[in-house]
């Protein structure tokens, strides 16, 4: 019998005890409700095949540990994990991006600590990717239906929020040979499944134009990857997708160019 009847998978709970790495302190996300999560970050665990129990188990062995756990919930091919509170209210703070990176200030107004909901992906060894990543899809699509996210908008990477020093989730998701915009859409495929509803965005273009020499990057929209190809200022690139990727001077959007796998920032065009 499934513990909650209204979910595709069960979230069980393996809360950390209070006082240790779990603080116990509430959300405080900006706006008129600051007990819901203002953003959701995609993590992975860096530790390839590591379980999601072995991680919450960690946790909770190093209690004596100062710094507090860096997740809320761990996701693996048979489990998901809540050890810190996120769809009980209040949902709690778990420390999962320095507060001294500037990146989710700008484009959420909050710091990740204080108003989002971290997620850990669970990958490689033993762990079967594909049972794995339909966990981890399934439930970043239920968080956005529960707080009222749009997955399109108000999901981002580690990797985006602290770029440089971070390559999570993009470096997990690598292993079950999918993208941090596969992820994006597929999370939203089965956001609109659950009932969730997504607001209007602004018309796709069906090209746009550089706006001087931009570098066209393969396989995901962030500075990291591989340049594919330059294109000179005027050149015209078809486009078939809006993705929301690394935040260059505060804006996170990005286009995927036609015949698909390829981005560039929207800054660069017009």
């Amino acid at each position: 019998m499934k513990q909650y009847p209204d979910r595709e998978f069960d979230i069980l709970p393996a809360y950390l005890p209070l006082g240790t790495r779990r603080r116990g302190y509430a959300l405080t996300a900006p706006g008129p409700n600051p007990l819901r999560a203002r953003f959701l970050v995609a993590h992975d665990t860096g530790n390839p095949g590591s379980t999601a129990a072995g991680n919450v188990r960690y946790y909770r062995d190093t209690y004596l540990i100062k710094p507090p756990t860096s997740a809320h919930l761990f996701v693996d091919d048979h489990q998901i994990l809540e050890c810190v509170p996120a769809l009980t209210a209040p949902p709690e703070k778990a420390w999962h991006v320095l507060y001294d990176r500037r990146e989710d200030n700008i484009l959420y107004g909050c710091n990740a600590n204080d108003a989002a909901i971290g997620v850990e992906y669970c990958y490689g060894g033993a762990i079967n990717a594909d049972e794995a990543y339909r966990r981890y899809v399934w439930l970043l699509a239920y968080l956005c239906v529960h707080f009222g996210l749009d997955p399109r908008r108000d999901i981002t990477g580690h990797c985006f929020l602290d770029p440089g020093r971070k390559f999570d989730p993009v470096a997990g998701l690598s292993h079950s040979r999918r993208t941090f915009p596969q992820l994006l859409a597929d999370v939203t495929a089965i956001f609109q499944s659950i009932g969730g509803v997504l607001p209007d965005l602004p018309p796709l273009p069906s090209s746009v134009a550089a706006q001087g020499l931009v570098n066209i990057r393969q396989g995901e929209p962030f500075r990291r990857a591989p340049v594919a190809r330059q294109v000179p200022a005027g050149a015209v690139l078809p486009v078939q997708g809006r993705v929301v990727g690394e935040a260059v001077s505060g804006n996170d959007d990005w286009y995927e160019l036609s015949p698909g796998g390829l981005f560039c920032w929207s800054g660069a065009v017009r």
